[in-house]
């Protein structure tokens, strides 16, 4: 037999966690006393034989509160009013495994698989010169003992030190009784002890020191504290807020969660022996959450200079200076007549599938993140540009390169036989193109065709502008020669475009 001078360490703890996840925890599970091992433990355990189905629900023994006055019926204590076949009520002086303690501080460990808002904890022990043989009835009992709660989870009081008579000595039974606090019940475990002498460890733990935050947020602090020391071993901390216990562990840092934004905190740390006893309190910290950022409600101020980079037959480049925001930009609506055609986060959008020679209203509103939109920018009023028209010209002739461009309509002579161009085109070199019927039409031989003299150069033509718009066909001086346009373009300010073939042909 062994002495037990406190609960569980949490090692033990969770072994025995996982000891109990072997068997099916039903619906209404609920909780028990693990250390010193209660009786309905004893039996899941083995260690308590013939004990019936409690050995699948231990946590289970519950009834109506208000032990003594109420609760259970003499003789069905044990049970919870006979509950599980009311074999747990079977009572003599050899019929349960005992757990050997001493006089003192003993502290009671609990195992919550459902921790219900509770309002106390209370403990009963048979007197001095019990009947061990007879049913348990709360003749028998005193209160020795009991820890009031504030309404909150049971799993944030998990344990409890409680004072066992110096006038006790054999074997004994203590009543743990745990009260819920939103419900008429509660649960009921006794526990069989055999009392016997020596000394007990009543010293407490030296005190925590240099309790602080390492870290605040809007909902949480995270706390860290220096360790205590025992005469034997401290095996844990209690950590409490506003006078409340929140939280115990064995380790020296806890986080505290859930506190509301801007609020004050006040925290102390005992710490804990194996006995149950209990240190002084650490240094008080006060704490002041984070205030939760104001919501944003600044709109950006209005993008400016909106204006057209390029218009075309179809299409328009749009381009404005970037908004200011108090927190920061992330897009632009761009409008046009009224209807948001798209977003982005660049300062240019281009608007495509317009209609030739038609007028569109722009403008351009600014987002922040918290979705506020500026005022809109100035309007830009655009006309797109009408469609080209294409004056008839007059075909070119001369004789046939596989490497020239050519305008519709143009007429050239190739081994003696004359063609006219189905389509503006320009070659590649092939010979074989002249043959190819979707370019050229051949007319007949040379003889029978009356040759049209190439045009001279038109004395009205005007002097090439590197950025002019041209129609196909129309003429153009530059350095003394007279060139026609192959194809409608605009050109951008490149001088060299003259000589591109694609564009013009020097006649």
């Amino acid at each position: 037999m062994r002495v037990v001078r406190l609960g569980l360490t949490g090692l033990s703890a969770f072994a025995l966690v996982l000891t109990g996840a072997a068997f099916a925890v039903p619906a209404n599970a609920h909780g028990y006393v693990n250390a010193p091992e209660s009786r309905s433990i004893m039996c899941k355990l083995g260690k308590n034989t013939n004990c019936g189905a409690i050995v699948y629900e231990p946590q289970s023994l519950e009834y109506l509160k208000g032990f003594p006055v109420g609760g259970p019926v003499d003789g069905k204590i044990a049970s919870a009013g006979g509950q599980f076949g009311g074999n747990l009520d079977q009572q003599s002086e050899t019929r349960w495994t005992k757990t050997d303690i001493t006089a003192g501080p003993l502290r009671f460990d609990w195992t919550y698989t459902a921790p219900h808002n509770t309002a106390k904890w209370h403990y009963y022990m048979t007197k001095p010169g019990w009947d061990v043989n007879a049913p348990l009835d709360r003749g028998a009992f005193e209160l020795i003992g009991e820890v009031t709660h504030d309404g909150s989870p049971a799993n944030t009081n998990p344990y409890h030190t409680i004072s066992v008579p110096s006038n006790r000595t054999g074997y004994h039974v203590i009543l743990a009784v745990w009260d819920v606090s939103n419900t008429v019940n509660a649960f009921y475990n006794v526990i069989d002890v055999n009392v016997i002498g020596g000394p007990s460890d009543s010293m407490p733990p030296s005190t925590p020191t240099n309790l602080h935050s390492m870290g605040v947020t809007e909902s949480s602090v995270n706390l860290m504290w220096n360790a205590a020391t025992d005469n034997v071993a401290v095996t844990g901390y209690q950590v409490s807020r506003d006078g409340v216990v929140i939280g115990t562990t064995n380790k020296l840092v806890l986080t505290d969660s859930g506190l509301q934004p801007g609020s004050s905190y006040r925290y102390v740390v005992r710490a804990v022996d194996g006995a149950g006893n209990i240190s002084p309190v650490s240094n008080t910290l006060s704490i002041t959450t984070k205030t939760a950022p104001a919501a944003d409600r600044t709109s950006p101020v209005a993008p400016t200079y909106l204006h057209s980079m390029g218009v075309t037959e179809s299409s328009v480049n749009l381009m404005w200076n970037a908004a200011t925001d108090n927190v920061a930009v992330t897009g632009y609506q761009v409008s046009r007549d009224g209807v948001v055609i798209g977003t982005t986060n660049k300062l240019v959008l281009t608007d495509s599938g317009l209609q030739p020679g038609s007028s569109y209203r722009y403008v351009v509103r600014a987002v922040d993140g918290a979705g506020n939109i500026s005022p809109v920018s100035n309007t830009l009023s655009i006309t797109t540009k009408s469609e080209a028209v294409v004056e008839p010209v007059t075909p070119a002739t001369g004789t046939w390169s596989a490497a020239a461009a050519y305008i519709k309509g143009d007429r050239v002579t190739y081994n003696g036989s004359s063609y006219e161009a189905v389509q503006t085109h320009r070659g590649v070199g092939d010979p074989n193109w002249i043959t190819a019927q979707s370019l050229w039409t051949k007319l007949g031989t040379a003889a029978t065709i009356t040759p049209q003299p190439s045009p001279e150069p038109s004395p009205t033509a005007s002097v090439w502008n590197a950025t002019g718009s041209y129609g196909a066909g129309d003429t153009v001086t530059f350095n003394g020669s007279t060139y026609r346009a192959v194809q409608p373009h605009t050109g951008v300010g490149d001088p060299n475009w003259i000589y591109a073939p694609s564009l013009w042909i020097k006649i």
